[in-house]
């Protein structure tokens, strides 16, 4: 029985309302039958700051999450196969579809799918409870990733200044700070737009500007502060299917803390620089896993203007029917 045009349609459309690296959206969708296929669009690669295509495959598993949690409201079951054929590299995932019937948490659940969002605004003094984080990792854990907050005091103090130390390198790559700007302010359907980016600040300090340049939001902070509950995911080895989990479960984790009224960011970059991931996995992991991306997770003000969101690609350009 073939998958409803309309159907794929929606469910792709929610799908891609996932994070992705530099908003890039590095995904392609295709309908075969019952069965929906991820692709990899290679040509939203970035070249000088995800060589590897880590970062890519990691937002194509958060955009897989997020197809699974929209088919699962509305009354589909899903049945995944991940890196289904070893000849087709690209091919991330699989997705078969078999009616069941809507969620009764249904509105809820795509309420939450489109509340989501990447709010760089300082985060309060509030802290977030050990027991809320271990529970967020938890969910990304259901995913297969693997996760760990960081909550050791020394453990943290040693992320903060591998943070600056992984934003240092990165200002003193000219062909890395070029290709990280050119997705800043590109006024179509993808990157990041001002508006979502914080002012800039009259301090000295360079660790508090944003990787991206100046916006129009009215604070800036450093990239890891005490206050700021922060998760580790990563996998045993430094693979696309460990990849493709560790997005999954960033998308997990994302939605919960989403549901519970948190504020999520990614940190990519202490990642993306090979001697500080190394220290990352050793020094503050203590050696347990290979980092694949960190999470800043945290309160923000009540009463805070709520964000625009950030552009979308149409689906007729993701999605081959």
């Amino acid at each position: 029985m073939s998958l409803p045009d309309s159907v794929a349609r929606r469910l792709v459309d929610l799908a891609c309302l996932a994070p992705s690296v530099h908003n890039t959206q590095p995904w392609t969708w295709m309908v075969d039958g019952d069965r929906v296929r991820l692709f990899a669009d290679r040509t939203r690669q970035l070249p000088v700051e995800d060589p590897s295509g880590r970062n890519l495959v990691l937002s194509c598993g958060a955009a897989l999450h997020h197809f699974r949690f929209a088919a699962e409201a509305l009354g589909w079951h899903t049945t995944v196969r991940r890196l289904p054929e070893a000849a087709a590299p690209d091919l991330l995932a699989e997705v078969r579809l078999e009616r069941t019937g809507p969620s009764p948490t249904a509105a809820d659940d795509l309420a939450v799918l489109r509340r989501r969002c990447t709010d760089r605004r300082r985060f309060t003094s509030w802290p977030v409870p050990d027991p809320l984080l271990a529970a967020l990792a938890d969910e990304a854990a259901e995913e297969g990733a693997l996760a760990e907050p960081v909550v050791d005091v020394v453990a943290r103090f040693r992320l903060e200044l591998l943070s600056r130390r992984a934003q240092s390198v990165r200002d003193a790559d000219p062909l890395a700070v070029r290709e990280q700007l050119s997705w800043v302010r590109r006024g179509g359907d993808d990157g990041i737009p001002r508006a979502v980016l914080p002012a800039e600040t009259s301090s000295a300090d360079a660790a508090r500007r944003s990787r991206f340049g100046t916006g129009v939001l009215d604070d800036v902070r450093a990239p890891v502060e005490s206050g700021d509950g922060v998760i580790a995911l990563g996998g045993f080895e430094d693979v696309p299917e460990e990849w493709l989990r560790a997005g999954e479960g960033l998308s997990a984790l994302w939605l919960r803390a989403t549901r519970d009224g948190l504020s999520v960011v990614p940190l990519t970059l202490p990642v993306e620089v090979d001697d500080v991931r190394q220290e990352l996995r050793d020094a503050v992991l203590g050696g347990a896993f290979i980092p694949h991306l960190l999470v800043r997770i945290g309160w923000q003000a009540i009463g805070r203007s709520e964000l625009p969101r950030t552009p979308r690609r149409p689906v007729d350009d993701v999605l081959i029917a």
